[in-house]
């Protein structure tokens, strides 16, 4: 473990151990709630952050206590070389645990790799059990290849966690469903609330469907759920179905209510540190290392961005200077 007088601390205090890295903003689906259908540039390979690049950073942060990778997009499976590099990443002395982010597209190729390399946390973004459902909230028609990967992790014992978008109109009727995949199987669904990284300028979001009405909703249907530990620093409400054999959750996204003790930090495909999702990116660590920054520069810059970093998303938000217009490719989420 790291030395504890070297953990990074922002200035409520709250240490930093865990990197949400993005490493494409390319994605082969169009999920509604994650960017529009048309119109989406992205990113030339020059302006991403290498693999080398992206290594050095993590090297030095593993020196600083962060011992926890997630690996999101985009798709990430679409980034050329990406099992070389979790071999890399895999060799970072004081990195503990990598997860994976994907929506199941392309995994399924990739899970004998995956299994050598000991990285059996994934999470599959699934919104939703039926075909036509499936392809009008993603604008694709890939949900047999989806459901296919999930057997496919679930049968060689894969950690599995299903991350579904609720969204009004679209998919409450996938809830229940869902939630029923848990009876059987060992996995974790967790619904979670709209936020408004689209990619457009409307927000068109409303709390309808917050994690209250989603837990009434599953609360009506099965009766009151037993409430678990969550754990340390965890964005879910966890709960069980007596009987069943997995769970559920239901990440506040929008609500935030977990803010308080958030440990992560995000890296943009392009390198942009962000400190908080509800921010704008606070500076460009791919800039600075191309300008020939020392490894103490960098963790300057970075410590000083934590020295001002938000309590929480509504006073990240509050201090943007533009509407949030995003995609959610583009920040990874």
């Amino acid at each position: 473990m790291s030395d504890t007088t070297n953990i990074l601390r922002d200035k409520q205090g709250r240490a930093m151990n865990y990197l949400r890295l993005a490493i494409t903003d390319k994605c082969n689906l169009r999920c509604s709630y994650c960017m529009p259908e048309e119109g989406i540039t992205f990113a030339p390979r020059k302006d991403l952050m290498s693999y080398e690049e992206i290594l050095r950073l993590i090297v030095l942060l593993s020196e600083h206590g962060v011992n926890k990778i997630r690996i999101t997009g985009g798709e990430p499976f679409l980034r050329k070389d990406l099992i070389h590099f979790l071999k890399e990443l895999k060799g970072i002395r004081k990195i503990e645990k990598i997860a994976i982010t994907t929506n199941g597209t392309i995994t399924a190729r990739h899970l004998d790799e995956l299994w050598e390399l000991d990285i059996r946390d994934i999470n599959l973004s699934i919104d939703s059990v039926d075909r036509q459902r499936f392809m009008k909230i993603t604008r694709r028609d890939q949900c047999d290849q989806v459901w296919d990967c999930y057997t496919q992790m679930r049968d060689r014992g894969f950690r599995l966690k299903i991350n579904a978008v609720v969204m009004k109109n679209l998919n409450v009727d996938d809830i229940i469903p869902l939630v029923a995949l848990t009876k059987q199987e060992d996995v974790s669904v967790r619904f979670i609330e709209e936020m408004p990284f689209n990619g457009s300028d409307e927000n068109k979001i409303g709390l309808e469907w917050n994690y209250l009405k989603i837990l009434e909703h599953i609360t009506e249907e099965y009766g009151t759920p037993k409430k678990l530990k969550d754990p340390k620093n965890s964005t879910s409400l966890n709960y069980q179905i007596p009987g069943h054999k997995g769970s559920f959750g239901i990440i506040p996204a929008y609500t935030r209510s977990f803010c308080g003790s958030c440990n992560r930090l995000r890296l943009t495909p392009q390198g942009v540190l962000k400190t908080c999702l509800y921010d704008e990116g606070v500076f460009s660590i791919r800039d600075l290392m191309r300008s020939g920054a020392t490894d103490d520069e960098l963790m300057a810059a970075i410590q000083d961005a934590l020295a001002h970093r938000a309590k929480d998303g509504w006073e990240a938000e509050r201090s943007r200077v533009q509407n949030i217009v995003e995609s959610m490719a583009n920040i990874g989420g």
